[in-house]
């Protein structure tokens, strides 16, 4: 496998233009049985340094996935965290905000579910949607009690941005390392898999007349998708723009990254000092001569 991840980086100052980035690039496997190893393989490497992060609790690993509807975020959750061990790792879904949400600032529902020292948190979607789905929708705005001399249609998006790199920034001070990824599905990518939702009957659950309002609403979309990249993606906190019409590489190119990222930390195991030592073998002594 010859994955390079700084391909898929945005850097800090990058403008992005998602029309001139690949939906698919050549698979990273020669066939489905290499696929498969390579991600076991990849599985198995993430269990090993999942389980010392979770000894270590020094770190914290924030991993967030944003795309259109349809681009995979499901499948890559599942497929590349199957074998991180649940008590060590939490997945979190952001839909429609409750009314206990509104009452607060747009960060607040995300900040209570950040992971803490030890783990692996998941954001299926985001506080990234206050400025995508918003943005497409300002009529939200109005829902979230904001100070109607707040909101400024050409200065809200931008002073989000700025809160939203504050906040990454403060995390990344404080031990949590973060990873965006945006799975880019082309836009006949996303109408295959929606007739797929209606023709398969295991599948129709995932699909409502509701993704196809939102389809209409697919330039918006990008562009606000592209604003929003160019505009957070730090160094302490890069997007990756992942190729997301072949599932099989999004999920090897995605555990990939994870696994550079991991492997960049400084983590050890506890040091067990000599009176534990003693305490350890005594026990043992002790185990044997029953």
């Amino acid at each position: 496998m010859n994955i390079k991840s700084k391909e898929f980086q945005v850097h800090a100052g990058d403008k992005v233009k998602l029309d001139k980035s690949p939906t698919v690039i050549k698979p990273c496997y020669e066939s489905k049985k290499e696929y498969h190893a390579q991600l076991d393989e990849q599985i198995h490497e993430l269990s090993s340094l999942q389980r010392l992060l979770y000894a270590s609790k020094t770190y914290s690993l924030l991993l967030i996935f944003q795309g259109m509807d349809a681009a995979g975020k499901d499948g890559v959750i599942r497929h590349v965290m199957s074998g991180v061990n649940p008590q060590g790792c939490q997945v979190s879904a952001f839909k429609n905000p409750s009314e206990e949400e509104l009452q607060h600032d747009f960060l607040w529902r995300t900040t209570c579910a950040l992971p803490a020292r030890g783990k692996i948190g998941i954001f299926n979607r985001s506080y990234y949607e206050e400025v995508l789905i918003t943005r497409v929708h300002p009529e939200i705005l109005k829902k979230q009690c904001i100070p109607s001399e707040l909101i400024d249609g050409k200065n809200i998006w931008q002073q989000r941005y700025h809160s939203i790199v504050d906040m990454e920034k403060h995390l990344t001070r404080n031990g949590t390392q973060i990873i965006k990824f945006f799975l880019h599905l082309s836009k006949e990518e996303q109408r295959n898999r929606f007739l797929a939702r209606i023709d398969e009957p295991d599948k129709n659950w995932k699909f409502s007349h509701a993704d196809i309002e939102e389809r209409k609403q697919w330039d918006k979309y990008a562009e606000a998708f592209q604003e929003c990249i160019s505009a957070t993606s730090t160094k302490e906190a890069p997007w990756y723009i992942v190729p997301a019409d072949n599932k099989e590489n999004a999920h090897l190119i995605v555990s990939h990254i994870i696994l550079e990222k991991l492997k960049e930390l400084d983590m050890n195991y506890p040091q067990v000092d000599q009176q534990r030592i003693e305490e350890l073998q005594s026990i043992r002594s002790a185990l044997l001569a029953e």
